[in-house]
């Protein structure tokens, strides 16, 4: 069963997410900070993330290079209230394998999930 990890500090966010992929056999965890986001990595390696880039606190840049510092395997989709080219390059070159914007249309968020396990 894949295992996903959803880092958001909107907690309807991650309740929502965490509901919709449980529904289709995920395991989900969900964190609401950066740090709560890089123990879970170190505890249980999922095998592909969420990230919002922008949450109070350590923001998702800055987990991403925790993460790929941890495991450079570990795949990361980039979440984003706000289409920021710069942030979405910057993603890309440390490892983010997608970036998908708020609102998250489910449709697109399932496909950008699923074409993760199937590379």
């Amino acid at each position: 069963m894949p295992k996903l990890l959803v880092v958001d500090d909107e907690h309807d966010i991650c309740d929502f997410v965490r509901n919709f992929f449980n529904e289709r056999g995920y395991t989900v965890q969900t964190a609401g900070s950066g740090d709560e986001a890089l123990s879970i990595v170190k505890e249980n390696r999922p095998d592909l993330i969420l990230l919002d880039i922008k949450m109070k606190g350590m923001d998702g840049i800055a987990v991403l290079k925790h993460i790929k510092t941890f495991d450079k395997n570990i795949k990361v989709i980039m979440v984003s209230a706000l289409e920021d080219q710069e942030k979405m390059d910057e993603a890309c070159r440390l490892g983010a394998c997608n970036y998908i914007t708020k609102p998250l249309a489910l449709d697109n968020l399932e496909h950008a999930v699923e074409k993760m396990f199937k590379v």
